[in-house]
C-alpha cells in the first residue's frame, strides 16, 4: 500500500491580499492613529472597539485597519460593499450578527466599504443596530463624510482620517513584499534598484495596493533573481509613468508650467499642462490647492471671485469624485487664466510683513487700543478714537491708524485692471478726503 502525500495548494491570491498586515506591528503608516499611545492603538491593545468612519484615499489601509480591529476585539466580521449591496444585504448581515451574539456570545464588526455610495435610506438602516449594540459599525469612504454621510450616522461613529502613505512608507511596503518568503516574493530573490523603487513610490502616490500590484505584474516578466527596471515599470504602468521621473522634478516642472500659463493668461496652455499631470498619474487636488495660491498671488483683487471659483472646484472634486471633479478644476483653471491679473496684494503683504518684522517693538497708539476697564480708560487707552460709522461716508478723514513714526507707510498700490480699478478709485477718493482734513488741521 503506497503512502499518501499531501500537497497544499498554492496561494493564488493577489500579492496585495497576501501581504495584508496581520498585526499592528506589520501595519505600515497612520502613525497618528496607531503609533504608541495613539487613540486607535490604545483601543486595539485593550480589546475595545467603537463605531467609526475611516476616511482616506484608496490603498491606504482602511480595510486592513478594520480587519485588525476585529481581530484584536475578538469580533466576528461581516463585510458589505456599497457598490454591490442593498438593503437586503444589510438585513442579512444584521441577522447574522444577531445569530452570532445568541449562539456564541460574540460581537460582530460590520465593515461597510465605500459607504458613501449608500443613499440616505440605506444609511439610515444601520442606525438602530448601532444604537442597540448589535454591531460595531466601521465605514470606509474615499469621500468627505461631512458631505456624503448622514448626520445621524456621523453622530454615532467617530471619524478618523486615513492619510496617504509617504514615499518612504510605500518603499518599505514594497521592500517587505520582495523579502517575505512566506507570503511575498522573497523566494524568487528579485533585485529592486533604488531608482526604480523611488519612481514606483512616486508613481503610486500613497496607494500601497497599486504599488504591490505593479511589482507583481513586473515579477511575471522576470526569471528568479532578475532585476526590475524602469522600462518594465513603464510597460506595466503604461502612460502613468509619463508625468514622473526618478527625482520627481518633472512633476514640479509641470505644476510650474500650469502656474506660469495661468499667470500669463494662456488658458489653453494651462489646460494642456494640467492634462499632462493627469495623464502622468498626478494628484488633481495638488493642482486645486495651487489654484488657491494663484487666485491670491496672481489674480488678487483684480477679480476677487477667483478665490471662490478655486474653492468651489476643490469642493466639487470632493463631492462628485475625480471624473467630474477634474473637469471642475479645469473650469477653474480657464477662469483664472482668463481673469484680469494683479499681484498688488501679494506685493503689499510681503512689504508689510518686512516692515512688521523690522518694527515689532513699536507700540500701538493709545487711541487704537481697547479699554475694557476703567483703569485703562483713566490712563488714556482708547481716548480720541473716532468710530468710522458715525462719520460722514463712514470714513473718519484725517484719522491715523499707524504708529506715528510709520504713518506715511504704504504697501498696497492697486492696478487699473478689473475690479481693482474700482478699489483704486475708492482709495484715491478717501486719500483726497484725508488730505483735505490734514489741510484744515494746519490752516
Amino acid at each position: 500500500m503506497s503512502s499518501l502525500s499531501f500537497n497544499f495548494a498554492p496561494d493564488f491570491r493577489p500579492l496585495a491580499a497576501r501581504m495584508r498586515p496581520r498585526t499592528i506591528g506589520e501595519y505600515i503608516g497612520q502613525a497618528h492613529l496607531l503609533g504608541e499611545g495613539q487613540p486607535v492603538r490604545k483601543a486595539l491593545e485593550a480589546g475595545r472597539a467603537h463605531s467609526m468612519m475611516l476616511w482616506g484615499p484608496p490603498g491606504t489601509g482602511k480595510t486592513t485597519l478594520a480587519e485588525l480591529i476585529a481581530h484584536y476585539s475578538n469580533a466576528h466580521v461581516e463585510r458589505i460593499s456599497a457598490v454591490t449591496s442593498g438593503v437586503k444585504d444589510i438585513r442579512a448581515a444584521i441577522e447574522q450578527a444577531k445569530a452570532m451574539a445568541e449562539s456564541r456570545g460574540q460581537r460582530t464588526l460590520l465593515f461597510v466599504d465605500e459607504v458613501h455610495r449608500f443613499n440616505k435610506s440605506q444609511q439610515d438602516a444601520f442606525l438602530p443596530f448601532i444604537e442597540d449594540g448589535t454591531v460595531i459599525f466601521i465605514g470606509a469612504t474615499t469621500e468627505n463624510p461631512s458631505f456624503e454621510i448622514n448626520n445621524a450616522l456621523l453622530s454615532r461613529a467617530r471619524v478618523y482620517l486615513i492619510k496617504r502613505l509617504s514615499h518612504d512608507e510605500i518603499a518599505h511596503i514594497v521592500t517587505q513584499a520582495l523579502s517575505d518568503t512566506e507570503r511575498g516574493l522573497g523566494q524568487r530573490q528579485f533585485v529592486m534598484p533604488t531608482d526604480v523603487l523611488t519612481t514606483l513610490a512616486q508613481l503610486c502616490d500613497g496607494d500601497a495596493r497599486k504599488a504591490l500590484n505593479l511589482i507583481e505584474l513586473m515579477s511575471d516578466m522576470l526569471a528568479d533573481g532578475g532585476t526590475f527596471t524602469t522600462e518594465m515599470l513603464i510597460q506595466v504602468a503604461g502612460h502613468q509613468v509619463a508625468g514622473f521621473d526618478k527625482n520627481g522634478d518633472q512633476f514640479y516642472d509641470l505644476i510650474s508650467a500650469v502656474h506660469k500659463s495661468i499667470r500669463g493668461s494662456a488658458p489653453d496652455a494651462a489646460l494642456y499642462w494640467f492634462c499632462r499631470i493627469l495623464e502622468g498619474g498626478g494628484d488633481p487636488l495638488y493642482v486645486a490647492r495651487r489654484l488657491l495660491a494663484i487666485a491670491s498671488e496672481d489674480v488678487g483683487n483684480a477679480d476677487p471671485a477667483a478665490m471662490t471659483i478655486a474653492l468651489n472646484a476643490w469642493d466639487c472634486f470632493h463631492r462628485v469624485g475625480p471624473a467630474e471633479g477634474e473637469r471642475a478644476i479645469a473650469q477653474a483653471i480657464v477662469y483664472l487664466a482668463s481673469a484680469p491679473k494683479s499681484n498688488a496684494v501679494y506685493t503689499a503683504f510681503k512689504a508689510a510683513r518686512e516692515l512688521a518684522r523690522d518694527t515689532g517693538q513699536v507700540e500701538v497708539p493709545h487711541h487704537l487700543r481697547n479699554a475694557p476697564t476703567q483703569l485703562m480708560k483713566d490712563i488714556g487707552m482708547g481716548a480720541g478714537y473716532r468710530y468710522a460709522h458715525d462719520e460722514a461716508n463712514a470714513y473718519a478723514s484725517g484719522e491715523n491708524y499707524f504708529p506715528e513714526s510709520l504713518q506715511t507707510a504704504q504697501f498696497y498700490f492697486p492696478t487699473e485692471r478689473g475690479f481693482e480699478k474700482r478699489i483704486k478709485d475708492k482709495l484715491a477718493q478717501l486719500a483726497q478726503l484725508y488730505q483735505a482734513s490734514e489741510h484744515k488741521r494746519y490752516e
